[in-house]
């Protein structure tokens, strides 16, 4: 059963000056570069937070994590960040154009509180593996500041559509926040607070099994806060927005796979290992992925040297994934790149985009690009309702929910 709650955040007040100036992409997607964008758009920017500044002169006494609560406090003084007089949940709309298509769509859901679960319960589900030194980071900051200053990306699935339609209803009026993140997704958020509506979604929720879409490390971090403290009530439920995986303007990306610095890199030997066939363009490639192919693997590959791009065909066995063939055919079994090496990113980097992922090549950056179509929304929920989990990188939920439009502090 799932556990939905309204709760008071702390948001942004109008005092702090323009939301763009202040919110943030999640922790880590945020580069160096764009660290430094944000830090230098506002003195209230939550960067600051989430992801501030190391120094050499940091000590056990005065880090980036005491630096973190410590702005968070001020904020919080001085009346940058307002908390929420009345519970409420958050109808949060996204519309944004998808990348490569142009497709202009709105993803709808909703945030709120959602209980923090152990797997084992069979109400919250993971479709990937985590890394300890992220939680790690992640706890320490939790420690600090005991806030959750982004969502996690929950999924459920409503095929009636009955929340989606009480979502519209609230977003009939005029939203509490609009805010155009870098890549022109306009956000908006109306607030919730009529007892009668949030009922309605707490009990339409109540049946509903949750797949982690974005924020599984976030999430481990919560579970291990919470065990941290069993007497903090607010540590048993964690900041969620809720999306239904049955709505149109649910887009999953695929992420291609950049190799790089490979000793002794021949191209023509891996056309030959693994059997690849050109195939001419991109536009070429999208061509042969829009034909019927259910009982096949393509995967495009583009080599630097080599003009036209190639493909790598074979048969796909019974559930099978594109993204494991790739890492145990190319990378592994032709390449010799382990996942030890996949896992550390020694040889490979990631790239949304497939023209993006072929330009680097093009120009140098990488020894070859392997483009993948996008993971289907249903085969992701069938592993994961199993138990399974995909490798790294296997999704990418776009746009990504923003950080600071609501942020839960754990004060009780």
């Amino acid at each position: 059963m799932a556990k939905i709650f309204p709760f008071q955040p702390y948001r942004y007040s109008g005092s702090a000056g323009p939301l763009e100036a202040l919110v943030t992409q999640p922790y880590d997607k945020i580069t160096p570069e764009m660290r430094v964008r944000y830090l230098a758009l506002s003195p209230d920017n939550l960067v600051r937070v989430i992801l501030g500044e190391r120094l050499a002169s940091d000590s056990a006494a005065e880090n980036v994590y005491t630096r973190a609560a410590a702005y968070l406090e001020d904020w919080i003084a001085r009346g940058i960040l307002v908390k929420e007089e009345e519970p409420a949940l958050f109808a949060y709309f996204q519309e944004f154009s998808v990348p490569d298509t142009g497709e202009r769509l709105v993803r709808k859901g909703f945030i709120g509180l959602g209980a923090v679960e152990d797997y084992s319960e069979g109400v919250v589900y993971r479709h990937e593996q985590t890394l300890s030194g992220p939680k790690k980071d992640r706890l320490e900051l939790l420690r600090h500041t005991r806030a959750h200053a982004g969502q996690l990306f929950m999924l459920y699935a409503e095929p009636e559509g009955e929340i989606d339609r009480i979502l519209d209803e609230a977003s009939a009026g005029v939203p509490a926040a609009t805010v155009t993140d870098e890549y022109q997704a306009v956000h908006r958020l109306w607030k919730i607070a009529e007892p009668e509506r949030i009922a309605a979604i707490e009990k339409a929720m109540a049946a509903k099994k949750l797949l982690i879409a974005d924020g599984h490390h976030r999430y481990e971090t919560a579970l291990a806060f919470r065990n941290e403290n069993p007497g903090l009530e607010d540590a048993r439920r964690v900041m969620m927005t809720f999306v239904n995986m049955c709505s149109p303007g649910l887009k999953i990306l695929a992420t291609h796979r950049l190799v790089k610095g490979l000793a002794n890199f021949d191209a023509q030997a891996l056309i030959g290992a693994a059997g690849l066939r050109a195939v001419g363009d991109l536009a070429a490639l999208r061509a042969l992925w829009v034909e019927p192919h259910a009982g096949k693997v393509r995967i495009g590959v583009a080599l630097a040297g080599l003009e036209p791009l190639y493909v790598y065909e074979a048969e796909r066995a019974a559930g099978e994934l594109d993204v494991p063939v790739l890492h145990q055919r190319l990378l592994g079994g032709a390449l010799g790149i382990d996942e030890e090496a996949v896992r550390e990113e020694r040889n490979t980097r990631y790239m949304r985009g497939a023209g993006p992922a072929i330009a680097e090549v093009r120009r140098g950056a990488a020894q070859a690009a392997f483009l993948l179509e996008p993971t289907p929304i249903d085969e992701m929920a069938r592993i994961a309702f199993a138990g399974g989990v995909m490798p790294q990188k296997s999704t990418d939920f776009y746009p990504k929910l923003l950080s600071g439009l609501t942020i839960y502090k754990l004060e009780r």
